[in-house]
Formats: C-alpha cells, sequence, structure tokens
C-alpha cells in the first residue's frame, strides 16, 4: 500500500467530475490522483502503483474497457482494483467490464456512502496483501509472476440461502456458468465439525443477509469470518432490497461483494469468479510465505532444523528451564574426519552420510529434544528436563548407534563412520535465560575440541557444567 491513507486514481474526462470525487475521497483520508484520458491513467498507474481506480467507462482517448485491459497485461498494474464507473444503466457493457477484469462496476449517480464502503472493503484487502509481501522483498519472490493459467483449477463456492429450493434453482444457474464447484448449506451445517476438509473447504461464501430473521446472514459471516478454516474465504452477501446504508454495513463487516438477488446468473457468475481469483492470489502468497519461512528454518539435505532456529529454540528451552527450575543439557556433535570421507568417496557419498547420520541421531532422540544441523558435519542437541548423568547416557548411546552399523551407499559400498561429542550442563534454578544457553553452548563446544583432541568417538562433558 502506498502510504496509511491509500491512493487512488479517478480516471475521467469530465473535470467537474474529477474534482467532485478528489473532494470527497481527500474528506475521508484517501490521496487522490487524478487524470482524463487513458493513456494518462496507463502512466501513472505504471508510474505509482496506486492502491486502487476508478474508471469512467467512457473516455476520449480510448475506452475503459480498454484502459482496463492494458492495465490487465501489465505485470506492474494487473493486480491493483478497478472500479469501474458509467452514466448508462447499460447490462452489456457492465459485463464487459467484469469480463475484461474490472472488480466492480458502479452507475452514477454513485451514492456516497456504498462508494467509501467499497473502498475501505478494498483498502482491507489491499493492506492483507500487502501484510503478506512485506515479508519479503518482492512480489516475484513470493511466487506472483505466475501465469493466470494457475486458477484453472475449480473452486467451491458455498450457497447458504434461508430456503433450499432457492440456493438449489441458484446452483443450477450458476453451475451453467462454469465449471466451479457449487455445494448447498445450511446454516446449522457451517457449524458440523469436518465440513471444511482441505480439499472441500469453501473458496467463496454466497450468504443470504436474512437467513429467516434480519441480518443474520451478516452475524453468520462474522463467524465465519472468525474461524481459522474459514477466515481466508471470500464473502458475497446476496440482499434483496440492498439500501445505501445498509450496503455500507455489509462492507464494514468484511464481505468482499454486495449483489442484488435480482442480478442475472452470468454476472453474479462473473463476480465470483473476480472473488475466486483474488482469494487464490493471496492462497498462494500466503503457502509461498509459509514454504519461506519453513525453508528459512530447515536444512535441505537433512530435513533438521538449521542454526537460525536451533539458537532461537535453545533459547526458549532455557527460558522454560529458568521458569520451571527444571535441568535442561546441551550437546554439540561432530562427525568425525569427514573431510576424508569426502576425498575418498566423494561429496555425494558425504551427502549420504549427513542423512543417514541425521537419522540416526533423531531416531534416538524423544520427540521434545531439539536436533539441528548448525555447521557441515555439525549438531546440536538440546535435552529439555534432563540432568548431566542421564544426559551423558543419551550422549554415549548416540556414539554407539553412529558407529555400530556401516553406511550403506547407493552404489553399496559400505563405510563406518564415529562422532565426538561435547557436553554441557544447566544448573537450575541459579542459571538464568538466554546467557546461559549461550555460555552452555560454548560450554558444549570446548568439551567438543576436548573429545576431538582426545582420540575421537567420545563424549566429553564441559568442565563448568553441573
Amino acid at each position: 500500500m502506498s502510504g496509511m491513507s491509500g491512493r487512488i486514481l479517478i480516471v475521467d474526462d469530465v473535470s467537474t467530475n474529477r474534482i467532485v470525487f478528489k473532494v470527497k475521497l481527500a474528506a475521508a483520508g484517501y490521496d487522490p490522483r487524478m487524470a482524463a484520458d487513458g493513456a494518462s491513467c496507463l502512466k501513472i498507474a505504471a508510474a505509482e502503483a496506486p492502491d486502487l481506480i476508478l474508471l469512467d467507462l467512457a473516455l476520449p482517448d480510448m475506452s475503459g474497457i480498454e484502459v482496463l485491459a492494458r492495465l490487465r497485461a501489465d505485470p506492474v498494474t494487473r493486480r491493483i482494483p478497478v472500479i469501474m464507473f458509467s452514466g448508462e444503466k447499460d447490462a452489456a457493457a457492465r459485463m464487459a467490464a467484469l469480463q475484461a477484469g474490472a472488480d466492480d462496476f458502479l452507475t452514477k449517480p454513485i451514492d456516497d456512502q456504498t462508494l467509501l464502503a467499497r473502498l475501505r472493503s478494498f483498502m482491507r484487502a489491499g493492506n492483507a496483501i500487502s501484510a503478506l509481501a512485506d515479508r519479503d522483498a518482492t512480489l516475484g519472490l513470493l511466487g506472483m509472476n505466475e501465469p493466470k493459467g494457475m486458477f484453472k483449477r475449480p473452486g467451491v463456492v458455498a450457497l447458504i440461502m434461508a430456503r433450499a429450493e432457492t440456493a438449489l434453482h441458484l446452483r443450477r444457474d450458476l453451475a451453467a456458468q462454469g465449471s466451479d464447484r457449487i455445494v448447498v448449506l445450511g446454516p446449522d451445517d457451517i457449524f458440523r465439525d469436518g465440513h471444511e476438509t482441505r480439499d472441500e473447504a469453501p473458496d467463496v461464501y454466497v450468504i443470504e443477509a436474512d437467513l429467516g430473521t434480519p441480518n443474520s446472514g451478516l452475524r453468520l459471516m462474522s463467524e465465519l469470518r472468525s474461524r481459522a478454516g474459514s477466515r481466508h474465504a471470500a464473502f458475497c452477501i446476496l440482499d434483496r432490497s440492498p439500501d445505501p446504508a445498509s450496503a455500507a454495513v455489509v462492507f464494514d463487516l468484511g464481505a468482499n461483494d454486495l449483489v442484488d438477488a435480482a442480478m442475472t446468473a452470468p454476472e453474479l457468475a462473473l463476480r465470483l469468479r473476480t472473488l475466486l481469483r483474488r482469494k487464490r492470489e493471496e492462497d498462494r502468497m500466503r503457502a509461498s510465505l509459509q514454504d519461506g519461512l519453513r525453508l528459512a528454518m530447515i536444512d535441505p539435505l537433512t530435513g533438521l532444523h538449521n542454526r537460525r532456529y536451533a539458537v532461537a529454540q535453545l533459547g526458549a528451552i532455557a527460558e522454560r528451564s529458568a521458569r520451571d527450575a527444571t535441568p535442561y543439557a546441551v550437546m554439540v556433535a561432530d562427525l568425525d574426519r569427514f573431510k576424508a570421507v569426502n576425498d575418498k568417496w566423494g561429496h555425494a557419498a558425504g551427502d549420504a552420510v549427513l542423512v543417514e547420520v541425521a537419522a540416526r541421531l533423531g531416531a534416538n532422540l524423544r520427540a521434545t529434544d531439539l536436533l539441528a544441523r548448525i555447521g557441515g558435519e555439525e549438531f546440536l542437541i538440546a535435552l529439555p528436563d534432563t540432568v548431566l548423568p542421564e544426559a551423558r547416557k543419551v550422549a554415549e548411546r548416540l556414539c554407539q548407534a553412529i558407529e555400530e552399523l556401516p553406511i550403506v551407499l547407493d552404489d553399496g559400498r559400505c563405510l563406518t563412520v564415529t562422532i565426538s561429542i561435547g557436553l554441557a550442563s544447566s544448573n537450575p534454578p541459579t542459571d538464568l535465560g538466554e546467557a546461559k544457553a549461550s555460555s552452555l553452548l560454548e560450554c558444549a563446544d570446548q568439551a567438543l575440541l576436548a573429545s576431538k583432541s582426545a582420540g575421537r568417538n567420545m563424549v566429553t562433558t564441559g568442565r563448568n557444567a553441573a
């Protein structure tokens, strides 16, 4: 987002209209920009990346539809929300705009309450996307540059109506418009355990505003937005008699779109596809971010946690130990003569050894223990709620697990490796937090050097450990 207020580009060839829009938007706290024709719109959009564009259908140099098509074809501007408007009540033009990628189409005169509520809805959605994008340097790094073919997988649209026959009739009409899966749910079905499985969770909910009682559909939407399984879905409210005041409430409660019950099935299908497209983009960004965070904490070769994660977790273990007055132990394990393995057997064999050693270490530790690869052939192990004698037994068991069986390579060759371990233990309740964790890690490192110097394949306990 460009600034706290939100930058909005107003595109209208009538100067009076531009000024009226500008005054209203500035009074509402937005940062308006103005363009009088399509060429100026395209130039400003590319240079300033506004948060939203208000685009007139009729412009002097090209049609608003053509401008929209060019915006959607440019990677820099294709995701900017566009609200088209016109003084003509032309259903064909409205459909053409939606087909070209407009996010909404409003007919003049545009009610102030409805417009501002609609803008707030788009700004909230934009802020959510920005919050994801800010976690990385560019949107491209988050996978935002995939082609539109990504969205060919059918979505799941849930219809929730007061009368089952109304929902079934709408499902039939929508099913004729595309390949999305349309399901009918009763209000009670929403809260049934398991209705939102991974493969069948609705992408879009179409909810009637009044499900038997006034505004009960809006209350249901608010409840769904608060639940983990549906909070990222898109919501379309169907109202049989929408008015400006109720429209503002609908959008401010979190709806992504508001439609009249009299809307034709083709137009509703286009609007739902727009909601689905934007929802999928957010899902892909969220998944890319989660993958990035996961990969930032995982060693790609062994699948173990890496140093960054391990240091943070060790600090957390230390804090819990200080708080609960419980002991914990830290080990640093290092493969003996690993360079010789790479030199004699090759780096592919060295990688196979690291993978196998990681697996054996993990198999001999508890689920609550911390195991991480913190260097080329170096591993960090932390044992919560463990006194020194128990920790030493674990360390000796790990040495034995690595040495006792040869490692079989893919080509059938076998080799035997050993590890050396340095061990240190906390001494609660006098030892506190992260500072102690750092000193314990250093103590374990020094103990590891002693194991190496004393002949390798052994466990050495740090001197200042209890």
